[in-house]
């Protein structure tokens, strides 16, 4: 029989990251559209700097004039975490800024960044290979005083944490969260394909009383 434990670990200010399965794939009017994406032109914008990175596309507001049943899809979901996660009191408009495609080719990986001038960012995976990932960074590692080699990593312990990610997936995380996409491994030569953006908000954040009332328009 099991004995009752004497001790538990509970998590405290956790940071959340939101995953929803659309459940379908692109449809040709879809895949059409990101074949004009790539032939409107594509570019590294690390080159000279690190080198082998992933590919981005000139567009950097897709959303504003393709893909619109993709972006509903985000749009709903962004509704959701808004609603779930941070919960305002006051009536508010979280809505996308600048949204852009990602090739990642084998070989290739995307740096340790965050996303700036936003509030929450997201990813939506439309071409991915097995064992595809994204990782996160602790952003308290350099606080922690002592550390120590560990015998096994878990969620307590890890400077980084991976998700394995799959085709038609959509993320959203706070946009100051560090993350990288590791080397793509791909043994087929196909790449890793991404829709990524940003997301600012509308609305009236704080009170009067407390001094802290900021009214975006």
């Amino acid at each position: 029989m099991k004995q009752p434990s004497d001790y538990h670990i509970e998590g405290i200010f956790p940071h959340p990251v939101y995953f929803a399965n659309r459940g379908l794939d692109l449809d040709s009017t879809e895949e059409a559209e990101i074949k004009d994406i790539i032939e409107e032109g594509m570019y590294d914008p690390r080159e000279g700097e690190y080198g082998g990175g992933n590919w981005t596309s000139h567009n950097s507001y897709i959303f504003n004039t393709k893909l619109k049943k993709l972006k509903e899809f985000c749009e709903k979901h962004i509704d959701t975490y808004v609603k779930e996660i941070l919960n305002p009191r006051e009536e508010t408009n979280y809505y996308i800024t600048q949204s852009w495609f990602n090739i990642t080719k084998p070989g290739e990986w995307h740096p340790h960044h965050a996303h700036a001038n936003s509030i929450l960012s997201g990813v939506f995976y439309i071409s991915t290979e097995e064992d595809d990932k994204i990782t996160w960074l602790d952003p308290n590692s350099k606080e922690k005083e002592l550390q120590s080699e560990t015998m096994e990593f878990n969620m307590w312990n890890t400077p980084e944490w991976s998700f394995t990610v799959k085709n038609n997936l959509l993320l959203l995380f706070p946009s100051w969260m560090v993350h990288y996409v590791p080397v793509n491994e791909s043994a087929r030569n196909e790449p890793r394909k991404t829709i990524a953006f940003n997301i600012f908000a509308k609305g009236r954040f704080g009170t009067t009383m407390k001094r802290n009332e900021l009214i975006l328009s």
